[in-house]
């Protein structure tokens, strides 16, 4: 029976106790040992292995784990390090995914209970012969022992600010040695507070956690927090001089995060799939890391499991996440003509050159496009790497991959229909033509669309890709006649056409495009014509009853355009 692929999975004790298969980045450990930092920020995308990581280190170094764990991983051959280092160590572990709501109390209230759950795995504490009476009672407040919110070992706001400090004091007690400290996802509250409009108050509170914990804590031996965006000093880690940031841009530590080349061989030989290494090297590898090439392990996976149950699946978004979309969404809606210019560079594969900002706070991301094109960095919507040796915040950035590329497409296309939809009488107008057969006046008011859109053009680009594109903006053009039954690729004779219109007046409209790769707009819509009478294309239209059937070839070539009728 082979092993199963973990979905969904970042427990690490949990794969390997449960036979899933695991992609070894054991040799983090050494690496985060050799170059020693007391305080390790790691900042990286999501879905890109940060959680299981995490997980890792709190197997390997907890007291009381089981060291088969690692048998016959890369860390096993260590066994100097492994001898000095593995469950030598009390580890506080939280996560603050979950931290955050539509208002300051409930985001509180929940950090209070990622706190208490974790304070909750030591319960020893509490008869723990190290500790004095004072010392139990702090431990007791952690968990919310006692008479509740207005009880004697109530965890009120100011002890969450100090529990991590307090429980590091603690363990560091009843065992004789310093903790390890382990903070997952640490930016999220901070992301959501930013949303629902209590930034400032989440911002104090994570200020003083922090502070707390990794800078006034003499019972702490290191730490090790991840998260998406580097949150600049000012904000969050005033006065932390011990902090060692890793970003993507950095070459330490770059394999450990994503999956390398190497790993998706393995892992492709291992389930018999390596027949579709370049579909998944095309739509999931482009990352640049440091100096490494990385796939997002998040996608491969999912995409492996769907074929090993249905081989014939195309590769599909499993990534994209919504706060970036939105970020997208903006970027668009506030575009100049500069802006509109650099987003169809990228979507035609092309690079751009930008300076990035490493340190944001979230109030800054809205202040200009320079900033959210640094977030899209930081967030994996786009990738890249240093231009200038001399100046460190200069890259050159590009779409890592035909997943991102799909994704920008789709969010250009949804900008474009919101745009459309606001001049009524335009796209009125053009709709109104298209019953008359009126040709050049379709063209004319399509060209303009097309100037007043962003474009997909480069080869870089798949050809169905680029058809698709203009596709789905002539369709949400069309769509915004409501009383048209407007349907897509629907089935109207021997195959599919792209465009089908009824009319309230039993007009038939098919509509054939092509995209013209060599310029010849002429001949593209020759192809199209030709295509919807070898298909019959209008046959379902006839059966339906429409008095009257248009037929019409579109060619587009990057922001032109033709329009012919058969």
């Amino acid at each position: 029976m082979r092993k199963k692929l973990p979905i969904g999975i970042d427990g690490f004790e949990k794969i390997r106790t449960n036979d899933f298969y695991y992609v070894d980045k054991t040799l983090f450990i050494e690496e985060l040992l050799q170059n020693w930092g007391e305080v390790n920020l790691f900042t990286r995308p999501g879905r890109f292995g940060k959680s299981l990581n995490m997980s890792m280190l709190k197997c390997f170094f907890e007291i009381g784990r089981d060291p088969a764990l690692f048998e016959e991983l890369k860390i096993a051959q260590e066994k100097d390090l492994c001898e000095k280092y593995m469950g030598k160590f009390p580890v506080i572990s939280i996560s603050l995914k979950s931290v955050g709501g539509l208002q300051y109390d409930s985001a509180l209230a929940a950090l209070k209970t990622v706190i208490g759950n974790e304070a909750g795995r030591f319960r020893f504490l509490k008869d723990s012969e190290k500790l004095s009476i004072e010392e139990k009672e702090a431990y007791a407040r952690l968990i919310k022992i006692g008479s509740g919110e207005g009880g004697l070992y109530a965890m009120t706001e100011n002890v969450a600010a100090v529990s991590l400090k307090t429980l590091s004091l603690l363990l560091e007690k009843h065992y004789g040695q310093k903790v390890i400290l382990l903070i997952d996802e640490y930016d999220v509250p901070l992301d959501k507070a930013f949303q629902a409009g209590y930034y400032e108050e989440m911002v104090n509170l994570i200020r003083n956690l922090l502070g707390n914990a990794l800078k006034t804590n003499d019972s702490l031996y290191f730490a090790v927090l991840t998260g998406c965006l580097r949150i600049s000093k000012e904000s969050i880690f005033t006065g932390l001089n011990n902090l060692k940031v890793h970003t993507i841009s950095d070459v330490r530590y770059d394999e450990y995060f994503g999956f390398t080349n190497t790993d998706v061989d393995e892992l492709l030989e291992f389930y018999g799939l390596s027949a579709y290494k370049d579909t998944i090297k095309d739509w999931y590898d482009g990352y640049r890391f440091g100096d490494t090439d990385v796939y997002c392990p998040w996608d491969v996976i999912n995409y492996c499991d769907e074929l090993l149950a249905a081989p014939s699946t195309p590769p599909k978004n499993y990534w994209a996440n919504t706060s970036g979309n939105d970020l997208i969404r903006c970027m668009l809606k506030n575009a100049s003509l500069t802006t509109k210019n650099e987003v169809e560079e990228l979507l035609n594969g092309g690079q751009i050159t930008k300076r990035i900002k490493q340190e944001l706070t979230y109030r800054e991301i809205d202040d200009s496009i320079e900033n959210v094109w640094s977030v899209l960095y930081a967030t994996g919507y786009l990738t890249g790497m240093h231009v200038e040796q001399e100046d460190a915040d200069i890259f050159r950035l590009w779409i890592p991959n035909g997943e991102v590329q799909r994704l920008f497409c789709e969010l250009v296309e949804d900008w474009f229909r919101e745009v459309t939809r606001s001049d009524t009488t335009r796209i009125s107008r053009f709709c109104a033509v298209f019953p008359t057969g009126d040709t050049d006046t379709i063209q004319e008011m399509l060209d303009d669309y097309l100037w007043d859109s962003i474009s997909v053009r480069d080869t870089v680009v798949r050809r169905n890709m680029k058809e698709n594109f203009y596709h789905g903006m002539l369709l949400g053009l069309l769509q915004n006649q409501d009383s048209w039954l407007v349907k897509s690729n629907a089935e109207t004779g021997e195959g599919y056409s792209d465009i089908s219109i009824q009319t309230p007046d039993r007009v038939g409209i098919v509509i054939e495009l092509k995209y013209a790769d060599d310029g010849d707009l002429e001949k593209a819509c020759r192809e199209a014509i030709e295509q919807i009478e070898e298909k019959k294309y209008a046959q379902g239209l006839k059966r339906w009853g429409t008095k009257k059937i248009l037929k019409y070839g579109i060619a587009f070539w990057e922001k032109e355009c033709m329009v012919v009728m058969g």
